[in-house]
């Protein structure tokens, strides 16, 4: 299946995890496990949110941390 963006250019996929930061809101992360998952990325951010909420937060330092760490 081939994938295309927003502006109808056709998308690649790398292989593994990678964070695609020109398509980005925030580092991201999310559209990287998006990606990686091939699921909507709209799906991982709400449940980013989610996450963090229920999880008093413990959530937010590991989103940095793989947004600092990942390539």
């Amino acid at each position: 299946m081939t994938s295309f963006d927003n502006n109808g250019s056709q998308l690649t996929s790398r292989g593994g995890f990678h964070l695609d930061k020109g398509r980005a809101k925030f580092m991201g992360v999310c559209l990287g496990l998006a990606d990686y998952f091939n699921v909507d990325v709209t799906m991982v951010r709400i449940g980013v949110v989610v996450a963090t909420l229920l999880g008093a937060g413990i959530l937010i330092p590991v989103y940095l941390a793989v947004g600092l760490i990942a390539n």
